[in-house]
């Protein structure tokens, strides 16, 4: 009986020439080539439709932020004027606004008085960014200042004061404030959204207190351009007076 017997080195040897013969198959390449590829744009396209969804679900945020109706609030107030009682004994001075608050921002339209000499405006307080803008809707010009918080109700507050006044009139008492336009404001992208949304287009000046001004801000009146505004933000109503040198 003849026993055959195989050299496994030479069984090894084509072994090894069977793999290599497999691998340089190019049906089997093209198949491990279109799988890979395959998975790497599975893995793109998932990324890309991760990225569209944050941003739909950003840009909606924006959208319901700033473009969806919010609630207005009006309010009125009545104050003494000893001028003005002389002339007028049966009717006290009385003042209009309409309000737009939300957590971050309040938006007040002042129309023109009907009881006393006055400008109409629209003022804008940007709690984030501590700043008011006065619009003077007849010069069609914004005035600029840091925010009053000693006369200025924080949003909250100022919605408990609006929903107060929806219910019926106040009578309240004056205060005055006088302001003076120090310089021109010529880049207004710092200021924030909201108050460059307000003033785009428009001259834009910034604004100080006159008592802080050096010397308290004394000037001759006469050679001064001013405006009046009459307004509320407090349980009290403020005289804004607002002069250009």
């Amino acid at each position: 009986m003849v026993k055959i017997a195989f050299n496994s080195a030479l069984a090894h040897k084509a072994l090894g020439k069977e793999e290599a013969t497999a691998d340089q198959d190019p049906e089997l390449a093209s198949v491990a080539v279109g799988l890979e590829s395959s998975t790497g744009r599975c893995l793109v396209t998932l990324l890309g439709i991760a990225f569209i969804l944050s941003g739909l679900i950003v840009g909606g945020a924006c959208l319901y932020r700033y473009f969806t109706p919010k609630r207005l609030y009006h309010g009125e107030m009545q104050f003494p004027d000893m001028a003005y009682l002389e002339r007028q004994p049966y009717f006290l001075p009385r003042v209009e606004e309409e309000a737009e608050i939300s957590d971050d921002m309040a938006a007040i339209t002042v129309p023109p008085p009907r009881f006393k000499p006055g400008d109409p405006a629209y003022i804008l307080h940007d709690f984030n960014r501590k700043l008011t803008a006065y619009l003077d809707l007849t010069l069609r010009t914004c005035f600029v200042i840091p925010l009053n918080t000693s006369v200025v109700l924080p949003p909250q507050d100022l919605i408990d004061l609006f929903s107060q006044l929806m219910s019926g009139s106040y009578r309240s008492y004056l205060v005055h404030e006088d302001l003076v336009v120090t310089e021109r404001i010529d880049d207004i992208k710092p200021l924030g959204f909201y108050i460059r949304r307000l003033c785009e287009g428009k001259e834009t000046y910034r604004m100080q207190r006159r008592a802080s001004l050096p010397g308290g801000g004394i000037q001759k009146r006469s050679a001064e351009e001013c405006f009046t505004i009459h307004h509320f933000e407090n349980k009290f109503i403020t005289e804004t007076r607002i002069c250009k040198a």
